[in-house]
């Protein structure tokens, strides 16, 4: 079976196929361009860009590490990353996300639309007033990522009201994603939650206001699990963690090695100085934290706004951005491995046209 290809505003997916946009560092140019290239939609993280190309777009550091939300959120390292997205995927789609938890949002959001981003991707958080920032660029499509209904009643409503536009495609994120959650540690294990059961309501939603695609996301692993979503009313899938054991991921090796060698068992939900659950591989960093004997914690990036500069870091026992940056660089003592609840299932390293092309037609060709 092949599937049908993904409409998303002006933009055609050749494969319903979306690539998870992973921060930090983990979805740069060389996965997203390659993604895009074989006809999925390849989606660069605009998380920590001052880190791109050995942090020579960070103009003030403290230690190597970005000082400041506009050297973290690097202009210069973003245009580096999508002119670079460009020379692999030529003119196909190309992605981009942005959490709407960060600061600087309306400026990296902006920042995306003259790089040339084709679509934005935004979660954490509900982008009520996204398409203010992107008013001059309207072949850009906007794709929010939700977890109800009722948040998509909420961003439509806005939207309509306030811009006359509503969204070119969801991405509806189930608990079994990667990194922050949109959900409490008790709904991410309960079944209402679990995305089979998200896409019905949400549909239904969607019909309410007129017609868009919905992506399903969190969870979804194979060609059998996209052939599922696909059979509850999804027009696509997004996934990240599968990604990552691709020889074009933008990880460094021992990133690989850390989802290669995780277990069941050991991918846990852990809080995050977000404010959200977020999900990741129980490494020598949150057994240090959960002992008060984490690196030390000093705010040098100011990278999201629920933080507080700091003060939920401390309330947490980590920082986001210092320990996310850790796991890019392949530092496996200190570093922070977000993975998705299947990691533990990725047994190779393949090339991003092997991996869609099992994706596309079934494992076993």
């Amino acid at each position: 079976m092949s599937f049908k290809p993904l409409k998303i505003g002006k933009h055609t997916i050749e494969n319903p196929i979306v690539q998870g946009g992973m921060g930090l560092g983990i979805s740069w140019d060389k996965l997203a361009g390659t993604v895009s290239l074989e006809g999925g939609l390849g989606v660069v993280s605009t998380v920590g860009t001052g880190y791109y190309d050995n942090s020579k777009f960070s103009k003030k550091d403290i230690s190597s590490r970005p000082f400041e939300v506009e050297n973290f959120y690097s202009k210069e390292g973003l245009n580096a990353i999508i002119a670079n997205s460009r020379k692999i995927c030529g003119t196909k789609p190309l992605g981009v996300n942005i959490l709407y938890a960060i600061n600087d949002y309306a400026r990296v959001i902006k920042d995306a639309c003259e790089a040339g981003a084709d679509i934005i991707i935004t979660g954490a958080g509900l982008p009520t007033n996204m398409p203010e920032f992107t008013a001059d660029y309207p072949d850009i499509a906007l794709v929010p990522i939700v977890s109800s209904a009722k948040a998509l009643k909420i961003i439509c409503k806005r939207w309509t009201q306030r811009y006359n536009r509503l969204p070119d495609a969801i991405v509806v994120e189930g608990p079994l994603s990667g990194g922050h959650q949109g959900f409490t540690y008790e709904q991410c294990g309960m079944e209402e939650y679990q995305l089979e059961n998200l896409i019905g309501p949400i549909k239904e939603e969607i019909k309410a206001w007129g017609d868009f695609p919905l992506i399903a996301a969190g969870g979804v692993w194979d060609h059998e699990d996209i052939k599922k979503m696909m059979a509850l009313g999804a027009d696509g899938v997004q996934m990240g963690t599968r990604f990552i054991g691709t020889h074009e991921c933008d990880a460094d090796q021992n990133f690989k090695e850390v989802i290669l060698n995780s277990t069941k068992e050991s991918i846990k939900l852990f809080k995050s100085p977000v404010g959200y659950p977020a999900r990741g591989v129980r490494t020598n960093l949150i057994q240090m934290v959960e002992k008060k004997e984490g690196p030390a914690i000093r705010c040098i990036s100011n990278c999201v706004s629920p933080c507080h500069r700091g003060q939920e870091a401390k309330a947490v026992g980590y920082c986001i951005a210092d320990r996310l940056s850790d796991a890019y660089l392949g530092k496996v003592e200190t570093g922070l491995f977000f993975t998705g609840a299947n990691g533990y299932k990725l047994n190779e390293i393949i090339s991003v046209k092997e991996l869609i092309a099992k994706l596309v037609h079934g494992e076993e060709r």
